[in-house]
Formats: structure tokens, sequence, C-alpha cells
């Protein structure tokens, strides 16, 4: 059911929904949490309302999307009211906000808030640098953003500087499922202490930054993270969409010094093959995840995200280079073992002017 309320305001909207549940049938009950969704003109609206719904289906909701128009325009908020059928489980409403109504997104939003359930703000776009100290950001618990999705070329290290708890990013959740196939793959004999790292993923994805952050983190070991040329999303041979982190290889060393290396490398866009030193090759599953996928696990747990945290305080020890860089430093390395005089330190260490 879809329902039309141009030019309007917030009491003929709240009116409208409590007339609906109260004479057509439609049922609130059950609806767990009020998500604020904070989208742009240019935004690919439909896919964004497509996306609320799935997760809805988990996730009972009240659905507030507001669509930013034209600040210098008349003042004027068009409302359209989405129950049943494809919205799923949720209530949805969405509403263009143009002029100086645009200003105060809070105010337009407290009137329609579900009493005595959670508040979730996501910016499926352009988020403010400082999501925390924003209106709605202040009323929302949990604050999610997506850096793969900001125009912002270097987003993941603007979230790091106006991080606050209860931000989230799409780009972390992306990473879980690789998480979890790394951990597993470390759990295998011979075990050994992690003495570096290197990790390597398109220069554009941010997930692969924010993994490298996390190793970096966890690991307290080098972590040399590798651009490579490859598109922002990563495709397979058949043009399917491969995981943010191509490769990652984590060496290691036994106690008398012998190599027990592990490397997970994405073959494609459903498979990686994990490689253990002194062991046989094997293959595990793993695709690149939604952003319902993304979504619905971030509204699983509402308290602040530790490991995201953390993640984002290990970027700053992180070492960034381009493949032909990583390259010339492994020669320096190899040459600075053998006694030689370096051909070239500092260009493996010049750092990328911008991620993007």
């Amino acid at each position: 059911m879809i329902i039309n309320l141009p030019d309007t305001d917030t009491r003929v909207i709240a009116r409208q929904l409590v007339t609906l549940r109260e004479t057509g049938g439609i049922v609130t009950t059950g609806r767990v949490l009020t998500l604020i969704v904070l989208a742009q003109r240019d935004d690919d609206l439909e896919s964004i309302i497509k996306a609320v719904n799935n997760v809805s289906r988990e996730h009972p909701a009240r659905v507030l999307v507001l669509v930013a128009g034209e600040p210098r325009g008349g003042n004027r908020l068009d409302a359209e009211l989405r129950l049943g059928g494809e919205a799923g489980a949720a209530e949805v409403v969405v509403m263009h906000l143009e002029g100086e109504v645009g200003a105060h997104p809070e105010a337009i939003v407290t009137p329609l808030l579900l009493p005595d359930t959670p508040v979730v703000a996501w910016w499926p776009s352009t988020p403010p640098q400082v999501p925390a100290a924003t209106p709605i950001g202040q009323i929302a618990q949990r604050r999610i953003t997506d850096s793969l999705a900001d125009p912002d070329a270097n987003a993941v290290y603007t979230r790091r500087t106006g991080y606050t708890p209860g931000d989230s990013d799409l780009s972390w959740s992306r990473l879980t499922a690789w998480r979890g196939v790394l951990a597993s793959a470390l759990d295998f004999p011979p075990n050994g202490k992690i003495t570096s790292a290197r990790i390597e993923g398109p220069g554009e994805d941010p997930s692969v930054d924010l993994a490298a952050g996390w190793l970096a983190d966890r690991l307290a070991a080098p972590v040399l993270r590798v651009v490579t040329d490859e598109p922002e999303v990563p495709l397979d041979a058949d043009g399917a969409a491969k995981p943010p982190v191509t490769k990652v290889t984590l060496v290691r060393r036994g106690d008398e010094g012998e190599c027990t290396d592990v490397v997970v490398e994405v073959e494609n866009a459903s498979t990686a093959c994990v490689t253990i030193t002194g062991r046989p090759s094997f293959k595990v599953a793993l695709s690149r995840r939604t952003t319902v996928d993304c979504l619905a696990e971030e509204l699983r747990h509402l308290d602040p995200d530790t490991a995201y945290a953390r993640a984002l305080r290990g970027l700053g020890r992180i070492r960034r280079l381009t493949v032909e860089q990583a390259e010339q430093a492994r020669l320096d390395d190899d040459a600075g073992a053998h006694g030689a005089t370096p051909a070239n330190r500092t260009f493996a260490h010049a750092p990328e002017e911008s991620r993007r």
C-alpha cells in the first residue's frame, strides 16, 4: 500500500499512520526500532528502500527516509507512506524536504519516533564528518555510514578522526565473513608467532584499509597494505563481485625459526584458497556481502562496536604502498639482509596522495 501526502506536515503524517493502524489492519506491535535514513537527491532511493524492506524481515521497524532537497527553495514537505506488501515488516515513511524544512531534520522525525524503542541513523552515501555531532546523530544510539559509497576519497580516515562510540561503517561489516575465515585458518597447526602481515586489495575500497588496521591493532606487528590496480569492487573472470580483500599473507615463525605462513587468497566470487605452510591447501566458501547482509548485522547489536573502533585506531600503524613500491621495498629488504646498499629506500616509503 502506497499513500501520497503532498505538501503536508508531521501532524498529518502521524494522524494518517494512526488511522491506518485503527482501520486498515496495519499491525505495528513487534516493531523493535526506528530507523532514520538520511538520503541525498542523487541517491538510488528505490534501492535504499528495497534494502530496508528486506532488512525489516529480520528487524521489524518504522523507517523514516529523509531526502534532502533544494535548501534555497520554498519550504515544503512531501510524504509517501509505504505499508504492507513489498514493505515487508517495515512501516516506511519517505519524506522529501525542501527549503528550510531540511535544515531541521530532528524536528521532522521526533513526532514520528516509535516510543520506548532504539533509534538508529543510516547515511547511505554522504554522511557528516562527525555523525554524532548532528541533531539526528545525537538522538540515535547507532550511527551507520558507508565509506565505500562516500564521495570523500579518504572517508575511512575521516571516520577515524570523527569517531564516537556508537558509530559503525558498512565497509567494516563487509569483512565479517573474511575475518572468520582468517581466524579459523590460524587454528590449524603448525602454530607460530606472527611477525608481519601483507594485505592486498583495490586502492579505492576502504574495507581493505580497515582490514589492515584491524590486523595492525590485533597483531602488534608490521602490516603492509598493498594497493592493487583492481576496480573499486574487484571482479572475477565471470564479472561477479569478489570480497574486498583479495589476498592476505601472515608471516609466522615457529619456535625454531621455521616458516609457518598463512595465505588466504580469493579465487572467484564465491571461493577462497587457504594455504598453510606444511599442510595441503584447501578451499572455503567466501563471497561478497550485500548491503542487506551488512545492515542487518549492524542492527543485531546496538552497543558500541569496539572491534571497529580498534580497526580505526590501527589505521595509523599500517604501511600503504602500491604494488611497485611493495616490490621495491622487498628488494631493498633483501639487499639489506645481504649487506648491500638499498637502491631506493625512500621510494618504498613514499605515501600515496589519495585513496581514490
